[in-house]
């Protein structure tokens, strides 16, 4: 640093001889020897100041092209995995071994559903650690434009900490294409039958239904449909009540009313021949976090490239993998639970499934009667625990409404974490989620009311089930202590303008009926598979993607060479280097800038939806 070559300048001195004389004394005087070393030795100073500058800057020069480079090899990568993921099939991102047992493909009503059994977690076999008393465990992960994995694809994970616990585990996959058609009834009914599968392997033992975001609400259908599920459901991060939010923290569930309802959805999957590109939902997703998005995301990448690669290489080939839902299904899934909010008021209705006898199923959250685990987190701007827990006291007006209907409602917060977090942090995977399975076969002795979970610190050298036989290398053994809070319903009120919305629901209905009336047939007849092909590699969340890789810009393939180069001649800057600290000043500026526009675009979006609809 230039500061370490800073001195405190010694005052200069004279010194006299002895003198005879007046004369000699001035003449001493005028010649002191002395004087001029104070003006040299600053002169050292300065050379080694201005040498110490031209060092950091060049070693920060030499750190920021090496880095560039490495951040271009790291985008070139990404691009090659995405097209190389695609080629394959896109295959669910798992980092464990599975084997098929139900290709939902084949049901008389098909779905673009699969049902695995996981068998391996990295040299170990999961039958050298499973136990056939304890449940089995169905990870069922979110369909809302990514492809499956996130449950499990590392091994500190809730596939990783079920196998762990000794659980047979299975996981509810899905393809990239849904089959022509496809519903949301033919979904159901084939989680129906994976349910059934499972518990028909294990002695009639109902698994653990794991549902992470849609997941999460798609269990809470498939509980609510039919009535008879025995095994605990968790639902993770759920939105069941789409309505609730707070004002400038939660602008999504705006923003079916400041477009006009689900016509511009219908208008989509049209283009896209009858299904809608998931690229389109990870892109509203995206929008949310402008700061993230656009700037901090790739510039931590950028900082610290040396360490960082293979995190973000991970994550990005999950982030990076969109799938296709039909329009049938999407529009059901808008219709009635992000605008219409019908989940909530009973007001959904299934087609009729073999194993019910009335002619249709109407879904109403009171029947489900297997005990629900709800976790949620505060840091989640995505599903809130207003969306995760509003629903409750909709539908039953007090805790003794709950207690009659003998119902066992457990709710779990996280102050934090944000959305993916709760599915993918190996944090969260080894507190929340491995306390919430190590109790699970307690909920069900739990009196029926309403219940916060609390968890302490992990209790060192307690024993596990199964801790003899590990089923992942960072996996830890240790149990948590965990009680329960009796809590009311009357405390979970999440006041919002419920009218407001059921505008937005009117809106919607009439732009559709208006869409779907005298604009579909025209978009569907000019619709091809040309344009569908077009649509699916212009969007922009391939393009700037796939842009990188040398199978699509072969000037790229330099990149490969110049990276190895400075991996192998890397001279990283020290971190108090005077432009690293300059970059990360100007960094934080860029976040700040970018954190305060999207707080005025999210204030100017819940005033413009005050103005359309009101709050009375």
């Amino acid at each position: 640093m230039a500061s370490k070559h800073l001195r405190t300048q010694p005052e200069g001195t004279a010194t006299i001889a002895p003198q005879s004389s007046p004369v000699t004394a001035t003449k001493a005087a005028s010649v002191a020897p002395v004087a001029p070393v104070a003006p040299v030795e600053q002169k050292a100073d300065t050379t080694l100041d201005i040498d110490a500058a031209w060092s950091d800057a060049w070693r920060y020069y030499v750190d920021s092209v090496q880095r560039s480079v490495l951040f271009l090899d790291v985008l070139r990568e990404r691009g090659d995995i995405m097209l190389a993921h695609e080629r394959a099939g896109q295959p669910p991102l798992l980092d464990f071994d599975h084997e098929l047992v139900l290709d939902a493909r084949t049901f008389d009503n098909p779905a673009n559903y699969a049902l695995l059994r996981i068998t391996r977690c990295g040299p170990t076999h999961a039958s050298d650690f499973e136990r056939q008393d304890l449940r089995p465990i169905l990870v069922i992960d979110p369909r809302a434009g990514h492809g499956p994995g996130i449950g499990g694809f590392k091994h500190d994970s809730e596939v990783g900490v079920a196998l762990h616990l000794g659980h047979p585990t299975y996981f509810a996959s899905f393809l990239p294409e849904p089959c022509p058609g496809q519903t949301l009834t033919d979904v159901i009914h084939a989680l129906r039958a994976f349910v059934k599968e499972i518990a028909r392997r294990h002695c009639g033992l109902a698994p653990v239904l794991y549902g992470n975001c849609q997941g999460g609400w798609a269990v809470a259908l498939l509980a609510a449909d039919c009535e008879g599920l025995d095994g605990p459901a968790v639902l993770n991060g759920s939105p069941l009540s789409y309505w609730a939010g707070a004002e400038d923290v939660n602008p999504m569930r705006l923003a079916g009313g400041l477009l006009g309802g689900e016509w511009l959805t219908h208008f989509i999957a049209d283009l896209g021949g009858g299904r809608l590109d998931g690229a389109w939902l990870v892109q509203n997703f995206e929008g949310l976090n402008p700061a993230n998005t656009w700037w901090q995301k790739n510039y931590n990448l950028y900082a610290n490239v040396d360490t960082e690669s293979e995190r973000f290489l991970e994550f990005e080939r999950w982030w990076s993998s969109y799938f296709f839902l039909s329009r049938e299904e999407i529009l059901t899934t808008v219709e009635n639970l992000f605008i219409g909010n019908r989940l909530e008021r009973g007001q959904i209705q299934l087609d009729p499934c073999v194993m019910a006898s009335q002619p249709a199923c109407i879904v109403d959250l009171k029947h489900i009667r297997n005990p629900l685990v709800i976790f949620a987190s505060s840091g989640d701007n995505i599903t809130p625990p207003h969306q995760a827990l509003a629903w409750l006291p909709a539908i039953y007006p007090n805790t003794e409404a709950l207690k009659a209907a003998g119902q066992r409602i457990v709710y779990l917060l996280n102050p934090h974490v944000g959305h993916l977090g709760i599915f993918v942090s190996a944090t969260v995977a080894q507190h929340e989620h491995r306390a919430i399975l190590e109790n699970v076969e307690g909920f069900k002795d739990l009196a029926p009311g309403l219940y916060e979970m609390k968890i302490g610190e992990p209790v060192e050298g307690h024993p596990v089930r199964g801790a003899g036989k590990r089923a992942g290398r960072d996996t830890v053994s240790a149990r948590h202590k965990v009680w329960f809070e009796d809590r009311g319903i009357e405390n979970l009120q999440y006041n919002y303008p419920r009218k407001a919305f059921e505008k937005v629901a009117a809106v919607s209905e009439w732009n559709e009926l208006v869409y779907r009336t005298w604009v579909s047939p025209w978009i569907t007849w000019s619709a091809n598979p040309v344009s569908a092909f077009m649509q699916k590699w212009g969007h922009p969340m391939r393009l700037q993607r796939y842009l990188f890789s040398p199978q699509i810009t072969p000037a790229m393939a330099s990149v490969t060479l110049a990276a190895a180069w400075a991996r192998e001649n890397r001279q990283p800057a020290a971190e108090d280097n005077p432009w690293r600290l300059r970059e990360k000043a100007a960094g934080n500026s860029i976040v700040g800038s970018l954190e305060q526009w999207r707080v005025q675009r999210d204030a100017a979006e819940e005033h413009m939806f005050t103005m359309l609809y009101g709050q009375s």
